[in-house]
């Protein structure tokens, strides 16, 4: 699971079968201090109604996307699968 922040939702009026009404998520990777950027951006669906500002979960697999959307064979990579309402991390501890 990759800690993330969402930046704001992706729009296709065009795409797969399998994306139609599901929302798509620009969301970026970030340190658990929850603001530092930790990565480059990627789309994931939506499956927790995240919206943008939330810091999230997200699965960056597409076997871990499939069977939380519940789907065998559909095209899918990435997945918002939780939102985040705190992160506590002890000081002093090895954080990597």
């Amino acid at each position: 699971m990759i800690l993330c922040r969402v930046l704001g939702n992706a729009v296709a009026s065009i795409k797969h079968p399998v994306y139609e009404g599901k929302k798509i998520m620009v969301v970026q990777p970030v340190d658990v201090d929850g603001h530092t950027p930790n990565g480059r951006e990627f789309l994931a669906i939506d499956a927790v109604q995240a919206g943008p500002g939330d810091l999230v979960l997200a699965a960056r697999e597409g076997n871990t996307a499939r069977q939380i959307l519940g789907t065998d064979q559909d095209p899918l990579h990435s997945v918002v699968l939780g939102i985040v309402d705190s992160v506590d991390v002890v000081q002093g501890q090895d954080n990597e």
